[in-house]
C-alpha cells in the first residue's frame, strides 16, 4: 500500500550534479527511515543513503561526501542531492525504506535512471 515514486534522474556529465526527489504515498502508518538504493548492469541493488525521521543519516562509503540524503516529512518526500558525479554512480535510483536495518517495502517503484556519460 506504500507507494514510492522517484523523479529526477537525467543524463549528466562526469563531475556533474543532480538532484533526485522520491514522493511517498500511500498507507503509512508511522515515521520511518527512509534511502535511496540503486541498481547498476550486472550488480545487486545496493542502498547508498538513509536517513531516519530526525535527520540523522547514513552513506555508503563511495557516496560519502558527494551526496546528500535529505527529507520533508510533512510533504512525505526524501532527496537525494548528488554532486560530484562519477560514472560508476550510473544506476536506477530507487526510494524506499530501509536503513539500520530498516526492510524496504514491496511493491518497489520504477525508480529513476542516472545516467553519468560524457
Amino acid at each position: 500500500q506504500v507507494r514510492f515514486v522517484e523523479s529526477g534522474g537525467d543524463l549528466v556529465q562526469p563531475g556533474g550534479s543532480l538532484s533526485l526527489s522520491c514522493l511517498v504515498s500511500g498507507s503509512i502508518f508511522g515515521m520511518y527511515p527512509l534511502a535511496w538504493y540503486r541498481q547498476s548492469p550486472g550488480k545487486q541493488r545496493e542502498l547508498v543513503a538513509a536517513i531516519r525521521s530526525g535527520g540523522t543519516s547514513w552513506y555508503e562509503h563511495f557516496v560519502k561526501g558527494r551526496f546528500i540524503i535529505s527529507r520533508d516529512n510533512l510533504k512525505n518526500m526524501v532527496f537525494l542531492q548528488m554532486n560530484s558525479l562519477e560514472i560508476e554512480d550510473t544506476a536506477i535510483y530507487y526510494c524506499n525504506r530501509g536503513g539500520w536495518s530498516a526492510p524496504p517495502f514491496a511493491p518497489w517503484g520504477q525508480g529513476t535512471r542516472v545516467t553519468v556519460s560524457s
